[in-house]
């Protein structure tokens, strides 16, 4: 009677333990998954929404602003000449950093300069 008891104890607990397992898995999408997800998703969009004029830094700690936007990356305009990145190696966490909305502010005072001017000529 006592080794019944035993296995019936032995095969509720690996329901028991696949349940935990279940909890476990939903609580590391929940902790780790989803925001990275998020956080990935942030940081396109911020990527392709940047503007020529726009004042940037880079994942190396490049400071510079857009001079060229190009389908594969962006060229950066730094006080050493022009050098041309890939769309990811600008870091929306370092720029909003450094910057805030005062780089929002600048560029789109930078596209209505450059719209004064070509309607000018």
């Amino acid at each position: 009677m006592l080794t019944i008891f035993l296995q019936a104890q032995q095969g509720g607990s690996s329901s028991m333990m696949l349940i935990m397992m279940g909890v476990m898995f939903v609580g590391f999408y929940f902790l780790m998954i989803r925001p990275q997800m998020r956080k990935q998703k942030q940081e396109k969009t911020f990527q392709e929404t940047l503007k020529v004029g726009t004042r940037v830094v880079l994942t190396s700690g490049l400071h510079g602003r857009i001079a060229q936007v190009q389908d594969d990356g962006f060229v950066i305009e730094t006080l050493s000449g022009k050098l041309k990145y890939e769309k990811a190696a600008v870091s929306r966490e370092f720029t909003e950093a450094r910057f805030g909305d005062k780089a929002k502010a600048a560029a789109d005072k930078t596209a209505e300069k450059k719209e004064i001017e070509t309607e000018k000529k």
